[in-house]
């Protein structure tokens, strides 16, 4: 096993335990929260494990932050984020590519979204309790679950997200799908 840290895991693990610790929150209670064992948010934590996006997705929702706010938490002075040094995480499961357009101080979250073929990527209601979004497919297909009802959408095609429910992006096709989710904190519809 390598000892090389990746940046952005480990900052993601910083970030994780910032929250953890602002609530004084044990590594049991973030478990029992979560649904994630302590023993992988502990090697989160501590930079030795990329969380897939089904565990990114109950983490948020147990902290009740975005997936993006986990993601990207820096708020520096910038205004212009350049392509190369946007921060872009990949989720050692599915090869989901997310890509954060915004920072955290902008009232509006903005992620690109590169889903490969055949990926699956499923969040809890709770991930959309405390956000209004809209998903904007740029290129290929989406099949997006959103509780029971079931949208295909195609290039240019938007949904506004309901009241909070299991959601999944699936890829069911045999190319890339890219999409943008748009975020904006308050109470879901």
């Amino acid at each position: 096993m390598s000892n090389i840290v990746d940046p952005l895991v480990a900052r993601i693990g910083s970030r994780i335990r910032a929250e953890r610790d602002r609530r004084r929150w044990t590594l049991s209670e973030l478990a029992e929260a979560s649904g994630v064992s302590r023993a992988m948010i502990n090697r989160i934590e501590r930079g030795e494990s990329n969380p897939t996006a089904v565990v990114l997705g109950k983490l948020s929702a147990a902290f009740q932050l975005s997936v993006a706010t986990l993601l990207d938490p820096d708020d520096g002075p910038e205004r212009v984020r350049r392509a190369d040094a946007t921060p872009r995480w990949l989720d050692p499961e599915t090869g989901y590519v997310r890509r954060q357009l915004s920072g955290p101080g902008f009232p509006a979250e903005v992620a690109e979204i590169r889903l490969p073929a055949g990926a699956h990527v499923p969040y809890p209601a709770a991930a959309f309790a405390f956000h209004r979004q809209i998903v904007w497919v740029i290129d290929g297909r989406l099949t997006f679950h959103e509780g029971e009802t079931v949208h295909e959408l195609d290039a240019g095609d938007t949904v506004e997200l309901g009241r909070p429910a299991p959601c999944a992006f699936i890829n069911a096709t045999d190319r890339e799908c890219r999409y943008a989710v748009v975020l904006v904190r308050g109470e879901a519809p």
